[in-house]
C-alpha cells in the first residue's frame, strides 16, 4: 500500500474500464487523480466510484483547447505532477482495408496519436523531475490483427513515442513507457461483441480466459511506482501470453 503516496497523478480517458480501475487503484495507493472523459454524466459516475482524491476534468484529448484546460487545472489546483498516464484512445477493429473510411482514420488518429502526443506535450512544464508518463498501446500494434489496420498504425505511432521521448527527455529523468493489453474481458468493447467471439479470443490466451482491468491497473501502478525505477522506454504486455506464443 501507499506505493504513491503524496503523488499526483492525471489519467485521460478515465471514465470506465481500465483507466478507471487505475485511477481507482492510483488512489487506494496516497495520489491524488484528476481524470478526464469527453461526457459529463460518465465522467461524474467515475468520480463518484472512485470516491475521494479525486478531480474530474471534462476534455476530449483530440481537442488542444481541452487539454490546455486540463492542465491549467492541474497547475491551479495542485501545481505539478508525478504521474501521467495518457490512456485515452478509441478504435475500429473490424474495418478490413476495404473498408476504412476517412471519419473513422481521422478519429482514430486524432485521439490515439494526435491526442496522445498533445497530452504528453502540454503536460511538460507541470512534469516533476523523475515524473512517469505511460501510454497505452495494444498487442493490435505488433499482430497483424486483420481489420484493425488503422488501430494497430496508431498504436505502433505511440509505441514508437516512448521510445523517443524516453531519449528526449532523459535529462530531467523522466521515465516513459507503454502498456500493451490483450483483450481485457470487462471493458466496453466486449459488450458489443457475441459471446462465441470473446470464447474464440479467450481460445488464444495461454492462461486460458481474457484479462481484467485490475490487472491493466496493476501494470499501471508498477510503471507508475518507484519499483519500476530502472525501466523507461519499454513497452509492457500484458496479455496472458497472447502474443508470444
Amino acid at each position: 500500500m501507499n506505493k504513491l503516496q503524496d503523488k499526483i497523478a492525471v489519467i485521460t480517458g478515465a471514465t470506465s474500464g481500465m483507466a478507471l480501475a487505475t485511477a481507482k487503484l492510483f488512489v487506494q495507493e496516497g495520489a491524488y487523480v484528476f481524470v478526464t472523459g469527453r461526457r459529463q454524466e460518465q465522467l461524474d459516475s467515475a468520480v463518484q466510484q472512485i470516491g475521494q482524491n479525486v478531480k474530474g476534468v471534462r476534455a476530449d484529448s483530440a481537442n488542444l483547447d481541452d487539454l490546455d484546460r486540463l492542465f491549467e487545472t492541474v497547475r491551479k489546483e495542485r501545481g505539478h505532477i508525478d504521474v501521467l498516464y495518457a490512456s485515452a484512445g478509441v478504435g475500429e477493429l473490424d474495418k478490413p482495408l476495404g473498408t476504412v473510411t476517412e471519419k473513422g482514420f481521422d478519429d482514430t488518429f486524432g485521439v490515439n496519436v494526435r491526442g496522445t502526443l498533445f497530452t504528453v506535450q502540454k503536460a511538460l512544464p507541470l512534469l516533476a523531475e523523475g515524473a512517469s508518463i505511460i501510454l497505452t498501446t495494444s498487442i493490435a500494434n505488433e499482430s497483424g490483427m486483420p481489420g484493425a489496420s488503422v488501430y494497430g498504425a496508431s498504436k505502433a505511432a505511440v509505441r514508437s513515442f516512448a521510445r523517443t521521448w524516453t531519449a528526449e527527455l532523459k535529462d530531467r529523468k523522466i521515465r516513459v513507457n507503454a502498456i500493451s493489453p490483450g483483450p481485457i474481458g470487462d471493458t466496453g468493447t466486449f459488450d458489443r461483441i457475441p459471446a462465441e467471439m470473446a470464447g474464440y479470443l479467450a481460445s488464444q490466451i495461454p492462461v486460458g480466459r481474457l484479462g481484467l482491468s485490475k490487472e491493466i491497473a496493476s501494470a499501471a501502478l508498477f510503471l507508475a511506482s518507484d519499483d519500476s525505477s530502472f525501466i523507461s522506454g519499454t513497452e509492457l504486455v500484458v496479455d496472458g501470453g497472447m502474443s508470444q506464443v
